[in-house]
């Protein structure tokens, strides 16, 4: 039964203690319910950046927003806010930094002399498709500089506020030039409200698959978080539904709750599920090695003990059954000269 005391449309239910900061103020309950969303325009000198982690197959992400809308208590990235001054808790869900100067630093980067081009995750961090980009549109901006240039994108979002920009996917997806990776955690639209509660309807992100695949734009689907006790009896349901939606590939991650994630999680949990938050946490620190979080490279990826091996049993049969022989194209770089013209490469 879900305590009644919480926050409607939010993750995490209160600020939690920043790690940099030698003092904090934590307001009232009531302060919480009427503060609204803020935007602050920051001013980068660089937006791509360089992958270095071993387990990651990306070697570049870019990421037009901090912090992110979409409320999901779990989510890896909360930490990063922490480093502006900001919690990891709510802050990190209502101060939203907006980076305007994206497109123009990416045009620039695209420009550089000896860049040798790779395909770019949009976004590695926080959702380029999270709601303040129906104001923005700087992720729409991003992809037709993409476009522009003949480079390579792979955009992973939550948010089927992606199909907005299927007149730039659609030429771009005929050059072999981008992906989309929806992440769908759960079909299961109660505990989706609760898990991601600002995110696309379970079925409006499937719908988005369908109709990206009908566009003949290449869909991958992660599956992620899997949380034990929660949405860990899904797999095999998940992946049959987006199996028929069109999606021609599937990833997965077990939940891991590193620095600050975890207290924002915890009160989550605590929040909206009381009557099964400990089984959940100890299961979570039974693939953990007794802990919440990993962050050793590989580990963090596959986990450990019963529960894991479960999980990872779970995929093999499903990918077996629903996607068995599929192959997720490998996106073009042959296009790309550095120029929007191509013909000026001639004069060089």
């Amino acid at each position: 039964m879900q305590n009644e005391n919480f926050i409607k449309g939010q993750g995490a239910q209160r600020n939690v203690v920043n790690r940099f900061d030698r003092y904090t103020y934590e307001p009232e309950d009531e302060d919480f319910e009427t503060v609204k969303t803020s935007f602050t325009e920051v001013f980068p000198k660089t937006i791509v950046n360089q992958v270095k982690s071993e387990d990651l197959p990306m070697e570049y992400s870019m990421n037009p927003y901090q912090g992110c809308e979409h409320g999901c208590s779990y989510c890896f990235a909360r930490p990063t806010h922490e480093y502006w001054g900001y919690s990891a808790g709510i802050d990190f869900e209502r101060k939203i930094m907006v980076k305007k100067n994206a497109p123009e630093l990416l045009e620039k980067f695209f420009q550089k002399r000896g860049y040798k081009p790779a395909p770019i995750l949009l976004s590695g961090n926080t959702d380029c498709y999270q709601p303040a980009e129906r104001q923005f549109e700087i992720t729409r901006k991003i992809l037709q500089v993409c476009l522009d240039y003949r480079h390579p994108v792979n955009v992973l979002t939550k948010n089927a506020l992606v199909l907005r920009d299927l007149d730039i996917l659609q030429p771009l997806a005929e050059q072999n030039l981008v992906s989309v990776s929806l992440s769908i955690p759960t079909i299961n639209e109660e505990l989706r409200r609760k898990m991601e509660p600002r995110t696309s309807s379970a079925k409006n992100k499937l719908k988005a698959v369908e109709i990206l695949s009908e566009n003949k734009i290449p869909v991958n689907v992660m599956v992620a978080p899997i949380i034990p006790g929660l949405n860990s009896d899904e797999p095999l349901a998940i992946l049959k539904a987006i199996s028929e939606a069109g999606a021609q590939s599937f990833g997965y991650t077990l939940v891991r709750l590193n620095d600050t994630v975890e207290p924002v999680f915890v009160q989550w949990i605590e929040t909206f599920f009381p009557d099964r938050a400990q089984k959940v946490l100890n299961l979570i620190r039974s693939m953990r090695g007794g802990k919440l979080g990993e962050k050793r490279y590989f580990d963090r990826q596959k986990g450990e003990g019963n529960i894991a091996e479960m999980i990872h049993n779970t995929f093999k049969i499903g990918r077996k059954k629903y996607f068995d022989g599929n192959e997720f194209p490998k996106l073009s770089t042959t296009n790309f000269t550095g120029a929007k013209d191509q013909q000026l490469r001639l004069f060089d």
